[in-house]
């Protein structure tokens, strides 16, 4: 069930509404005159779902390659990059 807090409660109760949201991984929708204004997440939260949000954009990139028949590169070649990179040159 979402947490719906006033805007008030930004100002009262900030450690408050800091603590659940890094608790539950869960949002607090933020309330001004009575209609949604905005969102607090944790930072990992938004991290997190940031991070979603790459990934299917790159998926998407790659099923609309593939459905326009770009071959793509070699899983090995695209391996040994990422190798390269994160182990360094060896």
């Amino acid at each position: 069930m979402p947490r719906i807090r006033p805007i008030s409660d930004l100002r009262n109760s900030a450690n408050e509404i800091s603590d659940f949201c890094r608790q539950t991984r869960e949002p607090v929708f933020i309330t001004r005159d009575g209609a949604g204004d905005m969102v607090v997440l944790s930072m990992e939260e938004y991290e997190r779902q940031m991070a979603r949000l790459d990934l299917y954009e790159k998926l998407a990139v790659a099923e609309r390659e593939e459905a326009s028949g770009d071959e793509g590169e070699e899983l090995e070649t695209v391996l040994a990059a990422f190798r390269a990179r994160v182990h360094g040159t060896v």
